[in-house]
């Protein structure tokens, strides 16, 4: 029998940070430190408007891009947090989460052998998204030094001829790293000089500390050559409702709707119900999860110094990435020998790619109280290394 798998998926690596949480599922008084998900349940009023969809029958499908109502609040929101305007029934799709937004993106826009620049450390998707699409992913190595920013030289160093899109993944995961307006008014500028489309990643918007987001949709001449990608899952704490959204020009987003068709019909149809209440009355919710986050972002960054442990200050997102560098250990071995001897799950930074290895995600998306035995059963396996 010939084989039957295609040789693309076949050469694609599973995603690196489930093998960790297989095996605290099955450990007892384990904690994780390494799911990005929002520990709060989301909010009453959004669920019980998801609840109310259901009592009243919107069961049916909804239209493929999805609820003009939904759309029309979607391009409200983006208008109200960034004064750029969407046309809701041209210019927006409601998506499966925004994961699903990424993919749609690529495949609408990339042929085979065209070259996708993808910074990392980065959301595992992107590179394999690409591959499916027959692109040829280009990593642009982020540094800690630069606070894992991406620069113009950086970028301009890994541009080519065959180069069509450049992948924005700001705020970061794993980094919490942030672009200023300023760093974004630099990439913009060789973005329109070298006529490179952006697919600009922006599920954790809401979620910075300190300085407001910016997009990169915000930059004169950037709308038309941008697809922005968002959702509801971390901002409002509805990762199981599976719903997200792309904006994006208007000859972009039929070919995006198309496959969207075709593959997944329409988002479900309660979670637009809902996500219609989030957008128009959660501002205060997420008001309170970000306040939240940040006090546990503030009492990580004070444990990991108390531990003597480097890492940079993030400013979004709810990641730290502390550097393991001096231990003399992979990041593979640092976070499998803290699992086995203290039984806290963190994710090696190689899962984010090559250039993280010497560091770990670790997920502040959880209370203090389990924060703190975690950070407390870090520091004793620390202490063992420094004194072996």
């Amino acid at each position: 029998m010939r084989n039957p798998l295609s040789k693309v998926v076949e050469d694609i690596q599973p995603s690196g940070i489930r093998k960790f949480f297989d095996i605290v599922s099955e450990m007892e008084d384990a904690i994780s430190l390494g799911v990005g998900e929002p520990d709060f349940d989301t909010p009453w009023h959004i669920r019980d408007e998801g609840i109310y969809s259901l009592e009243r029958g919107k069961t049916f499908y909804t239209s493929n891009a999805g609820l003009k109502e939904l759309r029309e609040e979607i391009s409200n929101y983006l208008y109200r947090k960034m004064e750029v305007k969407y046309d809701p029934l041209k210019e927006v799709l409601v998506t499966v989460g925004g994961s699903e937004g990424i993919d749609l993106a690529i495949r609408a826009m990339i042929d085979p052998g065209d070259e996708v620049l993808v910074p990392e450390p980065s959301y595992v998707s992107y590179v394999p998204c690409i591959k499916l699409a027959y692109g040829v992913p280009v990593i642009i190595e982020l540094k800690e030094e630069n606070q894992f920013r991406l620069t113009k030289e950086e970028l301009l160093e890994k541009i080519t001829d065959k180069t069509k899109m450049l992948v924005l993944p700001f705020p970061n995961n794993p980094t919490g790293a942030i672009m200023s307006r300023k760093d974004l008014e630099d990439i913009a500028e060789v973005c329109i000089e070298k006529d490179i489309f952006v697919l600009s990643d922006e599920i954790y918007s809401e979620l910075t500390y300190g300085n407001k987001h910016v997009s990169i949709v915000q930059i004169p001449g950037m709308k038309e050559r941008t697809v922005l990608i968002n959702g509801f899952s971390k901002a409002f704490a509805m990762t199981g409702w599976r719903l997200g959204y792309a904006t994006a020009p208007a000859v972009i987003m039929k070919q995006m709707t198309k496959i969207h068709q075709f593959a997944i019909m329409c988002a479900p149809t309660n979670s637009q119900y809902a996500a219609v209440e989030a957008l128009r009355n959660g501002d205060k919710d997420v008001e309170e999860m970000r306040e939240s986050y940040d006090q546990r972002r503030r009492y990580l960054m004070h444990a990991f110094k108390e531990m003597g442990l480097e890492c940079f200050e993030p400013f979004g997102a709810f990641y730290m990435f502390p550097s393991i560098k001096k231990f003399g250990m992979t990041s593979d071995e640092f976070a499998n020998r803290l699992l086995q001897e203290e039984k806290v799950a963190v994710v090696p930074g190689t899962a984010f790619g090559a250039c993280g290895e010497g560091f770990l995600r670790i997920s502040y998306a959880y209370s203090i109280e389990n924060l703190k035995i975690a950070l407390e059963r870090m520091a004793d396996f620390i202490s063992r290394l420094e004194n072996r």
